[in-house]
């Protein structure tokens, strides 16, 4: 297996030099991980994460509770089969300290678990996280009665004063910028005294599969949840305070990771599988089968999991991301190899993320001598004739495999930081090269 590449040095983008076809094996899913930690974590009995994503993201978030006072023990299930955590909750406690690094999830679920915490709760990261917002849980937070030290920024570092309960109740949030402002509240919620009410107060919502993916998990531990989609009153959810269960749980691929290699099969008018898709889930990868297909792929999926096809063709397309928008970065990378142009639209909020990622694509593509211009809310992609270059991440890993799947088609392409990728997907680099290998 060859060495990941260090963080400063220029990763040659491998080139297909014919159509791929191979069976990949995408690891588990990022969101997921991150919350089954957090509701093992606030559980009344220990539970089992099975095959969970090990990734730098995954592993902040299990090093946080643990800081915490939560153990997560790293092992095998309790059949004797597979790596597996078992998490054995505990009384929360401070004073501890949690290094977010650049994780939304952790900067914004935990918070709230901190607020249960017997003791302070420090919260660093990275430079980076520093930018991103994380008002909407602040002040949240201040409003069901925690105290948060944050000197006004609204942002990081930041302190939690955790006195070991929330009293909870209804509270309002604009989660326009992200909705993991809903999902943190609603994860804490049934250990606050009166649970929560969340109110989402903004113009827009995106990325709702996150939510729904949240609910989810929560009934699956046994919370009461309300819901717009279940009866409820719109933009509102509410969460009864109750004991959560430990369960034993396995984590689906994650399917978000899994888009460069369905990608590769479309550029390359190749095959990819990838063994274990599930049927039904909340992720929003998912709609990869409906982009892809309209950009010229086709589909089927079978008890193994997803087979995907490229035609030999690649179309452009308009299509609102709102929902899913962290597939922005590798549909822009599609659409800039297409036969036609496209406009992707829904995604203003795509300049908080990792980086500003709707400036970031439009320098990066345009380097290679693309043509690509930001919109309000997206981006207008036409197509024009590539060529090889640096093309720069900003530490965001679907940076790296953006420019990794240019390079399929692009003879020259260098990706500047490909180690990024290890934020969500370990072994990028060996998987990629893995799959060309097979065709």
């Amino acid at each position: 297996m060859a060495p990941t590449p260090a963080p400063t040095a220029l990763w040659p983008a491998p080139h297909a030099s014919g159509a791929v076809d191979a069976t990949v094996h995408v690891p588990g899913s990022k969101s997921v991980t991150n919350r089954a930690l957090v509701l093992a974590a606030l559980a009344s009995e220990p539970g089992w994460l099975r095959r969970p994503l090990r990734s730098r993201d995954t592993l902040l978030m299990a090093d946080a509770l643990r800081a915490m006072g939560i153990e997560i023990e790293e092992g095998v299930g309790p059949d004797g089969t597979g790596e597996a955590w078992r998490v054995l909750p505990a009384g929360l406690r401070g004073p501890a300290t949690v290094d977010v690094g650049n994780a939304g999830t952790v900067m914004r679920f935990l918070p709230p678990v901190a607020t249960l915490a017997d003791g302070p709760v420090h919260f660093d990261g990275d430079p980076r996280s520093y930018e991103r917002p994380l008002h909407g849980v602040i002040d949240a937070l201040r409003a069901l009665g925690a105290r948060i030290d944050d000197d006004g920024r609204g942002a990081l570092p930041l302190t939690v004063h955790g006195v070991g309960a929330l009293d909870g109740g209804p509270v309002e949030v604009d989660a326009s910028s992200s909705s993991q402002f809903v999902s943190a509240l609603l994860l804490s919620g049934p250990r606050f005294n009166q649970g929560v009410e969340v109110r989402h107060t903004g113009s827009t919502l995106p990325s709702l599969p996150h939510i729904r993916m949240t609910v989810d998990m929560l009934r699956a531990v046994g919370a009461q949840v309300d819901t717009p989609e279940s009866g409820g009153e719109p933009g509102v959810w509410r969460v009864t305070p109750g004991a959560l269960l430990g369960r034993d749980l396995t984590v689906e691929p994650d399917l978000s990771n899994a888009q460069p290699f369905l990608a590769a099969a479309l550029v390359t008018g190749g095959r990819v599988v990838v063994p274990d898709w599930p049927a039904r889930t909340t992720q929003p990868g998912d709609r990869l089968r409906e982009i892809f297909t309209e950009m010229g792929g086709s589909c089927r999926l079978t008890d193994y999991g997803l087979e995907f096809t490229g035609s030999g063709a690649v179309h452009g397309i308009d299509v609102d991301l709102g929902d899913v928008g962290e597939l922005t970065p590798g549909i822009a990378a599609v659409a800039a190899l297409a036969d036609s142009p496209s406009t992707l639209r829904g995604v203003a909020h795509l300049r908080l993320h990792e980086t500003d990622r709707l400036a970031a694509l439009t320098k990066e593509i345009n380097e290679l001598g693309g043509d690509v211009t930001e919109t309000a809310d997206g981006l207008h992609i036409r197509p024009r004739p590539l060529h090889g270059g640096v093309f720069h991440t900003y530490e965001d890993h679907r940076m790296a495999t953006a420019g990794a799947i240019i390079g399929l088609a692009v003879e020259g392409v260098r990706i500047e930081n490909v180690a990024t990728t290890a934020k969500t997907l370990p072994d990028f680099p060996d998987l990629w090269t893995a799959m060309l290998g097979a065709a």
